[in-house]
């Protein structure tokens, strides 16, 4: 498409857009196939719709989509309510490229109640509201899987799977199964139980699905007392032993409220690409419904945009007519005689933090199995995690660190890690002998390693760094500021990891003065900057500890000359020890090394006494 092409699309949205009514209703952008690529709700259509073409808009994902755009449509409505319920209907029947995508939880079973004259009940996958009704889908098998046994043991509700019609009943079309000869149907097929009865035990076990436990509980009792004060002892043991199951069902919900409460709560989790909403739907104080769902988002819709969403989503998905509303921040709902409560202690401040405590571990729980599919993209986020909280310009793709490692000054040594997409990259690790400094002086033995790599860095132009970690705090950043960006003139971005008082890593320093940054201990970034710098202490101690062996283990045979590495291990190979080599004769060592080399070393080494006692 031409620039001239472009602006003529342009200046024709526009012209549809400043046509449209000032009215609530929904709209819809379709691309150059007719395809709709986004489903909108607006409570003024004409005022929202504009936004879009504004010259001033700055978000890229915005741009993209108007650079998509071809035709608008749209549909009045009378309320934003019906708007936000319009909007929902057409992004699950369309599914727009463009829109916020709820994952449908296909694999995730529901529990359906047909429409039919002998209504079953049954675990399915496969939705079609125009046949049944349905609840859920229940992310907790063992939860649907459990109402459906309690029903089997409350209710001898059929289990046979063909359809049932009244015409059929009557004549007689359908024969008992075996079902009702093991007492587990009671046979309204062929009209040995009435229709009325039977509907009582789908009406029943419909209550105990919406979370109405207390109340059925309540007529049951009264039904109880009224039998045994009819002397129907039989009876009422029939009533009582369901009113048992439905309180031991009960017992294992968890109770929140100390009082009958119907309330609904939402919690929010959000990251770059996907929201994640936890729901608990509360009846008479238990939680009756608890389910996370994902929203995709494909604009920059904000936490409120999608909270709403999820709400108006979950509450038709679920038929929830809950007149309260337990939320972690107020948000503007199109819905009338609700009322929002935001708790600040109590009861319902326990129930948020429960839901936020399921929507955490839900997404955790997500992130993880994505980095098991996919670990690149666990590298990327860690990496977009860093360059956010350090504001760094470009994402750390090279992370490099620094440790010293000396006794008292002696065999001084540096380490320098390098992590390359978080990963440790063993082939770039370097060890350095310490050549200039004399004694004890951590500062300016990471002052002579930093400038001999980056100097040999910029000299054979090899790539820099993208961020530099320091072993330590403020004193090791800044003498490493000074080297990298006073004397080299390299603008590199120097960070320092401190540890506590049990040589643990506590906390990451940043910035111009270094300042801390807030970092939760238990998250993947505190334990990927643990990991480096664990990391360079192991490799410097590492060298260290090998450096000062080989210092320590000298022999005594070093010193004589014409005696090399091979010729050593010739001897140490035959003798086993220098104490051996030291007492051997002069004919066994020729033997070994020959006549001048044997000469040499008995020369210089002390022979045994008569007495055994050693001189020189």
């Amino acid at each position: 498409m031409t620039k001239e092409e472009d602006r003529q699309r342009i200046e024709r949205l526009k012209a549809i857009v400043l046509n449209m009514p000032e009215k609530p209703g929904s709209y819809q952008y379709h691309d150059e196939h007719g395809t709709i690529i986004y489903v909108g709700k607006a409570k003024n259509l004409k005022a929202r719709c504009s936004t879009y073409f504004h010259t001033e808009v700055d978000r890229y994902k915005t741009k993209v989509l108007v650079s998509k755009i071809h035709d608008i449509t749209y549909t009045i409505v009378k309320t934003e309510a019906e708007a936000l319920l319009l909007e929902n209907q057409l992004i699950k029947q369309f599914q727009p490229r463009y829109n916020v995508l709820l994952k449908d939880g296909k694999t995730y079973p529901s529990i359906a109640v047909t429409k039919e004259y002998l209504p079953r009940i049954f675990k399915t996958r496969r939705i079609d509201r125009r046949g049944a009704m349905y609840f859920g889908p229940y992310s907790h098998i063992p939860t649907i899987n459990g109402l459906l046994e309690l029903f089997k043991n409350l209710y001898p509700i059929r289990r046979c799977h063909q359809p049932m019609s009244k015409e059929g009943v009557e004549s007689g079309k359908y024969k008992l199964c075996l079902e009702y000869h093991m007492k587990n149907c009671l046979g309204p097929c062929v009209g040995y139980q009435s229709q009325e009865e039977y509907m009582q035990f789908i009406d029943a076990a419909v209550r105990i699905l919406k979370g109405d436990t207390a109340a059925l509980r309540r007529e049951m009792m009264a039904e109880m007392q009224r039998l045994a004060a009819e002397m129907k002892f039989e009876e009422a043991q029939v009533v009582k032993k369901r009113y048992d199951l439905i309180t031991a069902h009960q017992e294992r919900s968890q109770v929140i409220l100390p009082t009958g409460h119907n309330i609904d709560v939402f919690t929010i989790e959000n990251d770059e690409r996907i929201a994640y909403i936890n729901y608990l739907h509360v009846v008479e104080g238990a939680i009756n419904q608890a389910f996370t769902f994902e929203y995709k988002k494909k604009l920059d819709e904000t936490k409120e945009e999608l909270l709403v969403r999820g709400i108006m989503d979950m509450r038709d998905r679920w038929g929830s007519t809950a007149k309260e509303i337990v939320l972690p921040f107020h948000v503007e709902l199109p819905l009338e005689n609700i009322e929002i409560t935001i708790p600040v202690r109590g009861d319902k401040k326990q129930l948020l933090a429960l839901s936020e405590l399921n929507v955490k571990q839900y997404k955790v729980d997500s992130l993880k199995q994505q980095d098991k599919l996919n670990p690149e993209q666990k590298a990327v986020r860690l990496m977009k995690e860093i360059q956010d909280h350090l504001k760094l310009p470009t994402l750390p793709y090279q992370i490099e660190c620094f440790d010293n490692s000396n006794i008292s000054g002696s065999d001084a040594v540096a380490a320098c890690v390098v992590f390359k997409k978080c990963k440790p990259s063993k082939a770039d690790y370097r060890k350095y002998n310490i050549k200039t400094v004399v004694g004890p002086d951590d500062y300016a033995s990471m002052q002579e390693v930093v400038r001999r790599r980056y100097s040999r860095m910029v000299d054979e132009g090899t790539p820099l760094p993208d961020l530099i970690i320091t072993d330590g705090g403020i004193g090791q950043m800044n003498v490493v500021r000074a080297v990298v960006e006073g004397e080299l003139g390299l603008q590199i971005p120097i960070a320092g990891l401190a540890k506590d008082d049990k040589h643990r890593t506590h906390e990451l320093l940043y910035g111009k003065p270094p300042m801390t940054v807030a970092l939760k201990q238990d998250s993947a970034l505190f334990r990927l900057l643990t990991q480096i710098q664990d990391e360079v202490h192991r490799f410097a101690i590492t060298f260290h500890r090998d450096k000062r062996s080989k210092s320590m283990v000298k022999s005594e045979l070093d010193s004589i000359p014409g005696i090399g590495p091979k010729t050593k291990q010739a001897l140490l190979k035959a003798f086993k020890s220098v104490k051996r080599i030291k007492e051997a004769s002069l004919e066994d060592l020729t033997k070994i090394v020959g006549e001048a080399k044997a000469k040499a070393i008995k020369s210089l080494t002390p022979n045994p006494s008569p007495n055994g006692e050693g001189s020189i």
